[in-house]
């Protein structure tokens, strides 16, 4: 019997299948239970033992973008008639909606610092990262290993002294103060990942352009960054996780105007105590914009490293 050295064997197959399954389904399963947690009623949600088939509602979701006000039966009474379905439901409850919550703001605010501090950061590593790899850089190595021990440093280190320097600076709760400490924190990740990407691209490409009149910009704008765009990606997506997914900056730098969603979430109260459906339906709205970013530029992501291949 004859075997390949490159082809595994039926029983290596069935074996990575199976791993591979097992896998997917022990780290999709807390976050089916989320998912699954935003549709359940307060009761089922802290059901012992819990409730795998449940009647699913939307109350989470009512509750999670509504503050409510609990009335006695004769004021609801005395109340005119509901006018949409989510308000009926409240009643149901005996409450009735005083108003719109905060989380819509503060997942707005997820949006603007996180998109921002990842497209300056790109920019700006980018940039550096083309520096490093193409120019000659007084004290290159000694310069881009103190880039990278700034990632070494636990952020919560610095949280004190970045505090009082942001409330000295007028940054305090702010887009842009939230913006630039993420973008400072990421940057160092960003121009080493991408240093990487694009010392692999020939420079003869560049060379090439040159003789061709383009300008240096016009080199890296038409020859360098389309054959990174697979190392952008990759490296966008991995600072857009961490501006979004960011807590003890967000709680100690923000309280109100730029306050994010993860210190928001926590916070939200129901009546008689925490609202798990509505903090389970608010971390399932906060997964969306992470998971549809990813999808867009899967195509960079799987399509690997494609760099050094012959131009036509």
């Amino acid at each position: 019997m004859s075997f390949s050295v490159t082809e595994p064997s039926n029983r290596t197959k069935w074996f990575a299948g199976t791993a591979v399954v097992l896998y997917a389904i022990i780290t999709l399963l807390p976050l089916m239970w989320i998912i699954a947690t935003g549709f359940k009623s307060p009761a089922d949600s802290i059901s012992y033992p819990p409730k795998v088939v449940f009647e699913p509602t939307l109350e989470g979701y009512v509750n999670l973008f509504t503050q409510r006000t609990r009335m006695s039966e004769d004021d609801l009474a005395a109340l005119p008639p509901a006018q949409t379905w989510y308000e009926e439901m409240v009643r149901e409850q005996g409450q009735v909606i005083s108003g719109p919550s905060r989380y819509g703001e503060r997942f707005l605010n997820s949006v603007i610092i996180g998109f921002g501090s990842t497209i300056l950061c790109m920019v700006l590593g980018t940039a550096a990262a083309y520096a490093f790899s193409r120019f000659r850089v007084p004290l290159k190595d000694d310069l881009l290993f103190f880039i990278l021990s700034t990632r070494m440093m636990p952020p919560i280190a610095v949280a004190i002294p970045i505090f009082l320097m942001f409330r000295q600076l007028g940054l305090n709760d702010t887009h842009l103060g939230m913006i630039l400490l993420y973008t400072a924190v990421n940057l160092s990740l960003s121009v080493w990942l991408l240093k990487g990407f694009i010392d692999e691209i020939p420079i003869e490409y560049e060379e090439a352009a040159l003789i061709d009149g383009y300008t240096r910009f016009q080199a890296f704008y038409k020859v360098v960054l389309p054959q990174a765009a697979t190392g952008i990606a990759s490296t966008a997506i991995f600072c857009l996780i961490f501006a979004w997914n960011e807590y003890a900056f967000a709680v100690l730098l923000t309280s109100g105007t730029a306050q994010t969603a993860p210190p928001f979430i926590p916070t939200i109260i129901g009546v008689g105590g925490k609202d798990w459906p509505a903090v389970a339906a608010g971390a399932t709205i906060f997964l969306v914009p992470v998971m549809v970013f990813t999808i867009l530029l899967r195509k960079h992501l799987l399509r690997g490293i494609t760099f050094g291949a012959v131009r036509k």
